[in-house]
């Protein structure tokens, strides 16, 4: 059975909130047979704040088994708490 993978990398403050490149790495590991939940297809929350887009993502975080980190990862402060949660999640 194949893994479900999280994708985590920067958004804030990149051009079309780097969706681009997340939408990229999605279809490429779908089409290696990956589930990807991907926070780049994730609707805005109706607050429309950084926590709310937090709150979904850290959702979709815990139900994967694996974490894919998109270069630029280490400067973002999300992709920063994402992976520290999947690390201590295992």
């Amino acid at each position: 059975m194949m893994q479900t993978i999280y994708l985590a990398g920067p958004m804030t403050g990149l051009p079309d909130y780097n969706y681009p490149a997340f939408n990229r790495a999605a279809e490429q590991l779908r089409q290696r047979g990956y589930t990807v939940l991907n926070p780049a297809e994730n609707p805005a929350p109706a607050c429309g704040t950084w926590e709310g887009y937090m709150r979904l993502a850290l959702a979709q975080l815990v139900q994967c088994q694996t974490i894919a980190l998109l270069p630029g990862w280490a400067d973002s402060r999300g992709a920063l708490l994402e992976s520290k949660v999947a690390q201590m999640l295992g």
